[in-house]
């Protein structure tokens, strides 16, 4: 079987909640934990692209050795988009495969700096996750066009526009039915709405429209309840918790009301810290 014949396959790594260092909790949160967070493995016969390469040091040092297990020549790593959580662990990965390329579109390249700057690795990030992050935070470079190759077949890059942050992306794999939908999507967890307005999730809304219009079998989300399959329901359920939060915040006067009503809404989705940040950030 030659190397262009061959059919890709992919592979979900999930790493383990963390706990977050921080005294704003929720009445009834004894302690934060930062949501499972996932990287996709793509791959062929011979070639594979990582999308997502996650954050910490010890996740990452386990990312890499389940990487090495699949015995893959990693050619790309993708980030979907600018949030620490997913790009962190990329200068790790690249130390141990020095011929990948780390790309993004330029709108999370420019969104990625920023998150990697000194003042922000200090003030936002080492305060949550102290001794955690790694030194060595490589930066992207620009994508020049929409599509990865692997092993001849297409791997293409379609722009959400602001869903959880801006200049986020979804990677479509059409041979495979695959969204890599990083965090326009989420799967049982309670996303993260603290960056967004009326508008930003009338985006995100749109954003999930999109990778409905392309009926994917397989939709991989950047946070998810371990256990729970990659089905593309989850789309719909992240649009429904969209819909939910921008009518319950318009007519909620504090934080905790808010929130309250929106666990009544949600009650089985893991990690409500998030929900908690994105009340604060909405009714102050």
């Amino acid at each position: 079987m030659s190397v262009r014949s061959a059919p890709l396959r992919w592979a979900v790594y999930l790493a383990p909640p963390k706990l977050v260092r921080t005294t704003d909790l929720a009445p009834d949160e004894p302690c934060r934990m930062w949501p499972p967070t996932s990287a996709t493995l793509i791959y062929g016969q011979r070639d594979a692209v990582l999308v997502d390469p996650l954050m910490t040091i010890v996740e990452v040092a386990a990312l890499c050795a389940w990487l090495a297990g699949h015995g893959k020549n990693l050619t790309t790593i993708y980030a979907t988009h600018g949030h620490g959580d997913h790009f962190f662990g990329a200068g790790m990965i690249l130390d141990r495969y020095p011929d990948a390329r780390l790309i993004a579109v330029p709108g999370v390249v420019e969104q990625m700096r920023r998150q990697a700057a000194p003042e922000s690795i200090a003030s936002v990030w080492n305060m949550r996750f102290p001794g955690q992050i790694p030194e060595d935070l490589a930066i992207a470079d620009a994508l020049d066009g929409d599509v990865i190759e692997l092993e001849g077949r297409e791997l293409v890059v379609v722009p959400a526009g602001h869903t959880d942050t801006e200049h986020t992306t979804y990677l479509h794999v059409p041979s495979l039915d695959l969204v890599v939908a990083g965090d326009v999507v989420y799967n049982d967890v309670h996303p993260y709405l603290a960056e967004t307005d009326g508008a930003r999730r009338r985006q995100w809304i749109a954003a999930l429209d999109g990778i409905d219009a392309l009926r994917p079998k397989v939709v991989v989300a950047g946070h998810k309840r371990p256990g729970n399959a990659d089905h593309p329901r989850i789309v719909e359920q992240t649009r429904g918790y969209i819909r939910d939060f921008g009518r319950v915040a318009e007519d909620s006067n504090t934080t905790l009301e808010l929130y309250e009503r929106m666990l009544a809404l949600h009650p089985d989705r893991i990690h409500p810290g998030a929900l908690w940040v994105s009340a604060r950030m909405h009714k102050g």
